[in-house]
């Protein structure tokens, strides 16, 4: 059954209340059309990706556009010289993290730099100073430079898919060209569309994941 705009704003509703990670009373909902703004302030970095997180999990959403003000609590404010400290020990006790990515710190912004050879080790990075006391952004320029293989990738994302047990998998497209995968169709919600990019990224050789799904 298809929700009207009422029905998912107060499911998002519900959901941010239920997630104890969220303070759902400082933030606003919107809906049009399955599309989601969150609007607010919330009193921490983790805090404005799990109220995103929340509303993705919601059946029927279709976007979700967060503008979501951090304002850091003043007992857990902290320097840029503090903050650019606990960058660089996250940064290097994280196995998934290679040595060439580099961090600056300004008015709380924490900016990732340098060149990765997988998608996986870019979003460690940022996951890895995500959760630091006093961040308010994370801004991920870490550069992708793939493996030279990219043989078969569009086979290797199919064969993943399948083996995740995807109820999906074949209602989702994927096409290549050199290093870019594009995928195309629809999937049963906003979770699964994003793993299914997931799976995309992880095959050998990928740089670039296009992601045109859309919500079933």
């Amino acid at each position: 059954m298809t929700k009207t705009d009422t029905q998912l704003q107060q499911d998002i509703e519900a959901e941010l209340r239920w997630d104890p990670k969220v303070n759902a009373a400082q933030i606003g909902v919107t809906v049009e059309e399955g599309a989601v703004s969150l609007l607010g302030a919330v009193d921490s970095f983790p805090q404005k990706w799990a109220a995103e997180d929340a509303a993705k999990r919601v059946a029927g959403v279709r976007t979700v556009a967060q503008d979501l003000t951090v304002k850091i609590l003043g007992g857990h404010a902290r320097s840029d010289s503090d903050i650019a400290v606990a960058t660089q020990r996250a940064l290097s006790w994280n196995v998934l993290v290679p040595k060439s990515v580099t961090a600056k710190v300004h008015d709380g912004i924490v900016t990732l730099e340098g060149r990765v050879s997988w998608s996986f080790e870019r979003e460690a990075a940022a996951n890895a100073v995500r959760y630091l006391t006093g961040v308010v952004s994370v801004g991920n320029n870490v550069t992708l430079v793939p493996q030279p293989s990219v043989g078969q990738v569009q086979e290797q994302v199919e064969a993943a898919l399948l083996r995740q047990a995807r109820s999906d998998a074949h209602s989702i497209h994927i096409a290549t060209s050199g290093a870019t995968v594009t995928l195309t169709g629809q999937a049963a919600s906003l979770r699964a569309i994003e793993d299914a990019a997931d799976a995309a990224w992880a095959a050998p050789g990928v740089s670039m994941v296009v992601d045109q799904m859309t919500v079933a």
